[in-house]
């Protein structure tokens, strides 16, 4: 089972999609991108899930972003689920989706143990309930964030967008963004910033709360 970190070069593979074959990393090029996995075709929550990526995906696309899903079943199957998302959801999913039937890349990413076997055959959704992570890839290829859902809880995505706008805030800019912030909200001044480097930065000023806690508004 591979531990990967925030940090961690995303590993890289080979897969059938519903778009034909890929190279992950050429399929990314220079764009951030969001890999989300899926313990089994037809499942409840998961066709909610990947319903509302399609409606959303054009708030992604606007941030650079490119969305792949993960399922462990065959692309075929993928058609017929799509098929499904779209009559009960009202969106087609346009992005994307793996069928990972050797385990492959659940096994790479380590959302399956070295031991699950080889196929996808006879393996039910609790079999693979761990297959339900969030990746945030940046453009140098670097695992920017994970998160992991139990499979009766659907995902906020909501949340990776507030969470892929602050990363490429602070990527820019030698802010970070404080809890439960949004975008246009106020932000903080690196501790890295001296104050005499914060005031080129930040010429309009800054409340300082702390030394250690400085607030200026977002720069755009």
């Amino acid at each position: 089972m591979t531990n990967l970190r925030i940090g961690d070069t995303a590993p890289d593979f080979e897969a059938e999609t519903t778009q034909g074959k890929i190279n992950f990393h050429e399929w990314l090029g220079d764009s951030w991108g969001v890999l989300f996995s899926h313990p089994k075709d037809f499942t409840p929550v998961c066709t909610t899930e990947l319903g509302y990526m399609a409606k959303i995906n054009p708030e992604f696309e606007k941030r650079n972003v490119k969305i792949i899903g993960l399922s462990v079943d065959p692309v075929d199957n993928h058609a017929e689920w799509a098929a499904d998302i779209e009559e009960t959801q009202g969106f087609m999913p346009g992005y994307p989706m793996i069928g990972d039937t050797d385990l492959q890349v659940a096994k790479l990413y380590g959302m399956l143990p070295a031991g699950a076997g080889e196929t996808s055959e006879g393996r039910t959704a609790v079999d693979n309930q761990t297959v339900r992570t969030v990746f945030v890839i940046a453009p140098d290829k670097s695992i920017k964030l994970m998160i992991s859902y139990p499979m009766s809880t659907g995902r906020n995505f909501n949340e990776i967008l507030r969470v892929i706008d602050s990363m490429q805030l602070t990527a820019k800019h030698q802010v970070a963004t404080p809890v439960n912030w949004e975008d246009g909200d106020d932000v903080i001044i690196v501790p890295a910033v001296s104050n005499e480097d914060a005031e080129k930065k930040f010429p309009g000023g800054w409340k300082t709360l702390k030394p250690y806690l400085r607030v200026v508004p977002q720069p755009k």
